[in-house]
């Protein structure tokens, strides 16, 4: 980015809500598309449409340059999705970025929607919601554009044209609720399904975490909670080049170690070896749903689905049924945390809006 241009960070804001007084929330800065340069963008306003494009300097928008732009507009949509907030337009590594500012809790009614089916128990909606809240808190960057993309790379995020009122009433019930760990909001991670018992931090990202530690998880009982798949060797070799190493042979995987959970640790497959979170990262490129698996020849036997870490979808859901609360479901998948009421002493403190739009 050029000198002299601001990042806006976190803006805190005071919001009233219904029975809450005034309360402090947060904007977020949602990337939602990397855009070549020089091709046009059309956002849709309330006061009309806006078309932009990046161009070496900037953004320019409806014939004028700026080093960025914060459209400040309540709502807008972008490739046929309506969005709550605004929009930020800046040009960084020769891409036009397009990115939502949006108030937290407002993100979240577009993430539920993605993240999990209305269908499942409010107690399960409830503990998500407080799990993609944490989620968004820990991945506040000030040195980045951007605090989270919109893909599954982060958090999936479809705004307010996939918003529902009972996802709504999810987040609602537990409005400023993050888990919390030493004073601080903890690494809040999810999958669909553990298959039975959940990973280690370490298994999957290196790093060891008090509070995501390998525990049984009966009540996981989703569509993949048992799977049988067939492993194509061309597959196979692509996974392991994409890892750096070089087929030298013939034979099919063989899990030779497992981690604690129970999941692939080092695996040996066309003469060459992996081992630790490559391995399960192999598993994954192969197109496995989980590293719970065993081979028989070049059929994948498993279980679940995700990399197992933190809160299991489906087991969450099988908890809420079997009657326990959102407190209860996110105690048993992230022991030893508290849940607390989001304070903005955690996050950087806000930097104005340099720039409006026209």
């Amino acid at each position: 980015m050029k000198p002299g241009v601001g990042i806006l960070l976190v803006l805190a804001a005071l919001v009233a809500l219904p029975g809450l007084g005034q309360e402090k929330d947060l904007w977020l800065r949602v990337l939602l598309e990397e855009v070549p340069q020089g091709q046009e963008v059309r956002l849709k306003l309330p006061s009309g449409e806006v078309r932009a494009f990046g161009a070496p300097e900037g953004a320019v928008v409806e014939g004028r340059l700026q080093p960025y732009w914060d459209l400040a507009v309540p709502y807008f949509t972008f490739q046929g999705r309506a969005y709550r907030g605004g929009v930020r337009l800046l040009v960084q590594e020769g891409r036009l970025l397009v990115v939502n500012l949006v108030l937290l809790e407002d993100y979240l009614l577009g993430v539920l929607p993605a993240e999990m089916p209305q269908g499942f128990p409010l107690e399960a909606l409830k503990a998500q919601a407080v799990v993609a809240r944490t989620f968004a808190i820990n991945r506040l960057n000030p040195k980045a554009p951007y605090d989270l993309c919109a893909s599954e790379r982060c958090q999936v995020y479809l705004g307010f044209s996939a918003e529902t009122p009972r996802h709504k009433e999810a987040v609602v019930a537990t409005r400023g609720q993050v888990l919390s760990y030493g004073g601080k909001a903890i690494s809040a991670l999810y999958h669909a399904d553990s298959g039975g018992m959940t990973a280690g931090s370490e298994e999957v990202f290196q790093r060891p975490l008090p509070y995501l530690r390998p525990r049984p998880d009966p009540y996981a009982q989703g569509p993949r909670s048992a799977w049988r798949l067939p492993v194509r060797r061309e597959v196979a070799e692509r996974a392991l080049r994409a890892l750096g190493q070089t087929p030298r042979g013939e034979d099919p995987p063989v899990v030779l170690e497992r981690s604690p959970s129970g999941r692939a640790w080092r695996v040996r497959l066309l003469g060459a070896e992996v081992q630790g979170p490559e391995a399960q990262r192999l598993l994954r490129l192969m197109g496995l749903p989980s590293a719970l698996a065993e081979f028989q020849g070049w059929e994948a036997v498993g279980r679940g689905a995700g990399h197992g870490v933190g809160l299991s979808q489906w087991g969450a859901k099988g908890m809420a049924e079997a009657g326990y609360g959102h407190r209860e479901i996110l105690g048993h998948y992230f022991p030893g945390t508290f849940l607390s009421d989001l304070l903005l002493g955690w996050v950087e403190p806000p930097s104005p809006m340099a720039f409006r739009g026209p």
